[in-house]
């Protein structure tokens, strides 16, 4: 246990819900005075949030966990705390091989991580703490429910986070609220499956009831994250085409194209169904951007298979893409299944969806220049910045190089004068 006034050092891995429970804790112990370096070599104590999603990020949380294991015996590090989703997995493992870390904590343990690091009870039933954002000034991140009952195939998230359990609106709007005073011009909002969040709510709500709700904050963006196609409603389709603060952007994975993979993957829609989703979508709000998600070299994945994918991906030209090789993960009902699929062959089949992708995109922003678009500058140098149209996340998806130094965390319309796969290039107006 630390006492405060000493220095911590924060490291978060993994995902935006995942930074968001970092945010909470920092924010907690910020309050409880202590001191918060940048600095690993600086600090008391480090506290590691960890991924447990997929094996690079694994081998990235260990690395990361050994690194600071180091500073025990070359600095002047004295505890080292691990939280999250890899020691929420695999706990004991963890301690047998690490032994250097003193104590390992799960993916839903922050007021007990609190209690550990401040000496203070702390309760699960205490409320949201002062919460530090590790995301710039403009943006963050509102995470409406934790966990998922969807139950995929190839996921463990379940496994790490539990089931699905909804925030209620009213405790989402007290921190929405919060965010805006603090100067958000950008939220964006996150669970594991958004589109089916309030399900477990008594009375049971609905995203579109939440979106109707955040449109009423003094914001200018709101984005939404993680839809499933199979709980993609007309209800909500058409709450965020009537909202006036949500952006015109979705990401929305669909995992895949072929029925039989989808079957497979325990998706819940085939090919129709989701290609009726997108249809939806485009026609109640015809300039949204959807970004979506895909797994290639499922067990079992033929040639034919592939491409029912390559094709779908053609036909429905998404406009923002990530695609992930498949990975084994324990636990979950793919492991039973023969990984069959060669490592060269996903590799071979990712870079084609890739390069189907690189071509959509360049014809689409192509189709951008000439034109004026809101920009949010995320990064602004002596004579350049960079930002991003509502129709793109931070981190993740297209950018805007603007020939001027404009202010991080600006507006500023930018008359778009070339384009390539993954940027836009124009001046201010």
């Amino acid at each position: 246990m630390s006492q405060p006034n000493q220095k911590l050092n924060m490291v978060s891995l993994g995902c935006a819900k995942a930074l968001v429970d970092s945010e909470l804790l920092l924010g907690g112990l910020k309050n409880a005075q202590f001191e918060i370096t940048q600095e690993p070599e600086d600090a008391d104590t480090i506290v590691v949030n960890t991924c447990g999603f997929l094996d690079i990020a694994r081998e990235e949380s260990i690395e990361t966990i050994l690194q600071a294991a180091e500073l025990k015996k070359t600095g002047q590090l004295k505890q080292l705390v691990v939280m999250g989703c890899l020691s929420e997995r695999y706990p004991e493992e963890l301690a047998k091989e690490i032994p250097e870390v003193d104590r390992f904590f799960g993916s839903k343990d922050i007021h007990q991580v609190s209690s550990f690091l401040t000496g203070k009870p702390f309760s699960k039933d205490d409320p949201l703490f002062y919460r530090s954002l590790l995301t710039p000034s403009h943006y963050a991140y509102l995470k409406i429910a934790e966990g998922c009952d969807n139950g995929c195939s190839f996921c463990s998230i379940p496994i790490m986070r539990g089931l699905q359990k909804s925030r209620p609106i009213d405790s989402i709007m007290w921190e929405a609220e919060k965010l805006v005073d603090q100067g958000i011009k950008e939220m964006l909002v996150i669970a594991q499956d958004s589109t089916s969040y309030g399900w477990d709510l008594s009375p049971k709500k609905y995203l579109s009831d939440l979106i109707k709700e955040l449109d009423t904050l003094d914001i200018e963006w709101i984005r939404l994250h993680y839809a499933h196609p199979a709980h993609l409603s007309l209800r909500i389709i058409n709450a965020m085409a009537k909202a006036k603060n949500v952006c015109r952007y979705l990401d929305m994975p669909i995992q895949h194209g072929s029925d039989a993979i989808l079957k497979y993957m325990r998706r819940g829609l085939g090919q129709d169904g989701i290609r009726k989703r997108i249809n939806q979508l485009r026609e109640a709000i015809p300039d949204i951007r959807i970004r979506t998600t895909l797994i290639v070299g499922y067990p079992g994945e033929t040639e034919d298979e592939f491409k029912q994918l390559y094709d779908f991906i053609e036909e429905m030209a998404f406009d923002r893409m990530g695609v992930f090789t498949y990975s084994e993960e324990e636990g979950t009902i793919a492991e039973a299944l023969k990984d069959d699929v060669p490592f060269a062959v996903k590799n071979e089949r990712r870079a084609e969806i890739m390069d189907l992708q690189a071509n959509i995109s360049s014809e689409k922003n192509n189709t951008m220049i000439g034109q004026t678009f809101k920009v949010l500058v995320d990064k602004s140098g002596e004579t350049v910045s960079v930002g991003r149209t509502e129709y793109d996340s931070p981190e993740i998806d297209n950018i805007v190089h603007i020939n001027s130094a404009v202010p991080k965390g600006d507006f500023v319309d930018v008359k778009i004068e070339s384009a390539n796969e993954f940027e836009l290039i124009g001046s201010p107006i």
